[in-house]
């Protein structure tokens, strides 16, 4: 540097900030989740509207790109007040098959979900009939729990016509619909009456010494059995109990509530916290004994498994998450399931030909196909793969009147597919997709649990 050139501070290899130098404030502080890294990742490529099923039907749907990164970007302006969550939220059917397609990993579904419950919290009207309607359809549990009481009453007057008919007019839950029967003796009542934990240890360990297994070896589970399984179909939640006790495993069936699925789908998040709550606290305390959580439910193993730690910040949440899975993937990661099953065959009535969909909630944990390659090798049955199509239903959201339609023009495609395999009986894990299924095709629908039973125990 010349000396006619002008003195400079400036020094190329260390910055000029001084002890008074603040950074620039780029998002305000906040107690939420950091959603910013996921919003930085999104560039645009759209293969998440590409891949949702609400917009493939639906024109005015914009899209889980705008419900996600881009409404989140205009959420953090300085005007922020004039950036309000926009209604359109509430179409998103919380199928998550956007988390699945996005190449760079944005947390579509967590900003949904956010998304929602801001909606709902700050800008849905309390007194609206919507708002009701879908704190009910959220609450499941609370309603089922009263029918249990007197289920054969509940059976008739939901399936009543002129009480559907009502509940449409006045409610917005459409007549389309049959609502699903209550069982006579709930899951939980037929676990009491078998002898609950202390029955379940002594099968097991019997079944141990058949299998030439240790008498301690530590082979214990947690079910996660969920509303429907208790309330509706005790039947899956019996054939799994039945299928890991021949296995040799200690079955116990903690406190729970609703996995939260339907109250993240409705914007509810705060009911879902308090669901998590008291999940969380039973599951983590077995976690901590050696047990791990098992769900015959895809939706409600990937809530305990990715929605509550994207969306909760509760003690023993990851320990929890990280010990959940699907109850099928679980023998099939711990038991050669494969070779028990090519040993085996089935008859009666369950001798059949299935017309297989993947839940979209299984797609997301990886297990859209563990079905079909299962039962390849099983005798007796036949089980052909629908396709990758969303079933349309996504729990509650079929079951709203005015998005019925919608709903059913998104199954359509897996209508024509099951009506083109071989049978006439279909197979899935969700039970909202099997009400779908049954619905739009008329067929008898299964869970895997129910031919693992029929297959393996004596």
């Amino acid at each position: 540097m010349s000396d006619s050139e002008p003195h400079s501070d400036f020094d190329p290899v260390a910055p000029n900030a001084g002890e008074d130098f603040d950074p620039v404030d780029v998002f305000p502080d906040s107690d939420d989740f950091d959603l910013r890294p996921g919003a930085d990742s999104c560039y645009k490529c759209s293969a998440c509207d590409t891949n949702c099923p609400v917009a493939e039907v639906d024109d005015d749907f914009p899209g889980p790109k705008f419900q996600g990164p881009e409404q989140w970007r205009l959420k953090q302006q300085d005007d922020e007040d004039d950036h309000e969550i926009d209604d359109s939220v509430m179409d998103c059917s919380n199928c998550m098959r956007c988390d699945d397609a996005c190449p760079s990993g944005v947390p579509l579904s967590q900003m949904h979900n956010t998304a929602r419950g801001e909606y709902v919290s700050e800008q849905m009207s309390k007194t609206s009939v919507e708002y009701w309607r879908n704190r009910v359809l959220a609450n499941y549990r609370a309603s089922a729990w009263l029918a249990s009481k007197v289920p054969r009453v509940a059976n008739f007057a939901m399936n009543f016509g002129p009480a559907r008919w009502a509940m449409e007019k006045a409610f917005g839950i459409t007549s389309e619909r049959d609502f699903p029967e209550f069982a006579t003796e709930t899951f939980r009542e037929w676990w009491e009456r078998r002898g609950a934990a202390a029955g379940s240890r002594e099968r097991a360990r019997e079944r141990r010494e058949v299998r030439g297994l240790p008498a301690d070896a530590d082979k214990r589970v947690a079910y996660f059995h969920g509303c429907y399984s208790n309330y509706n179909t005790p039947e899956v939640g019996k054939a799994m109990v039945r299928v890991y006790e021949h296995f040799g495993y200690e079955v116990v069936v903690p406190e729970q509530k609703c996995s939260g699925t339907p109250m993240f789908a409705n914007g509810m998040l705060d009911d879902a916290r308090r669901h998590a709550e008291v999940n969380v606290s039973s599951m983590s305390d077995l976690v901590e004994q050696g047990y791990d959580a098992i769900a015959s439910c895809t939706s409600c193993s990937m809530a305990l498994r990715q929605e509550y730690p994207e969306l909760f910040d509760i003690d023993g949440i990851e320990d929890v998450a990280s010990n959940t899975f699907e109850s099928v993937e679980y023998l099939r990661i711990h038991e050669d399931l494969r070779g028990e099953i090519s040993d085996a065959d089935i008859g009666g009535d369950l001798a059949d030909e299935f017309a297989y969909h993947a839940p979209c909630h299984a797609r997301n944990q990886g297990l859209e196909r563990q079905a079909v390659e299962l039962f390849g090798d099983l005798d007796g049955v036949g089980v052909t793969d629908v396709g990758n199509s969303c079933s349309g239903i996504s729990g509650t959201y079929g079951w709203k009147a005015e998005k019925y339609d919608t709903s059913m023009k998104i199954g359509d495609e897996m209508f024509d597919h099951m009506e083109a395999a071989d049978g006439e009986t279909g197979l899935t894990e969700c039970p909202t997709c099997a009400m779908q299924m049954e619905h739009g095709t008329g067929y008898e629908i299964r869970h895997p649990l129910e031919l693992l039973d029929a297959a393996l125990v004596e």
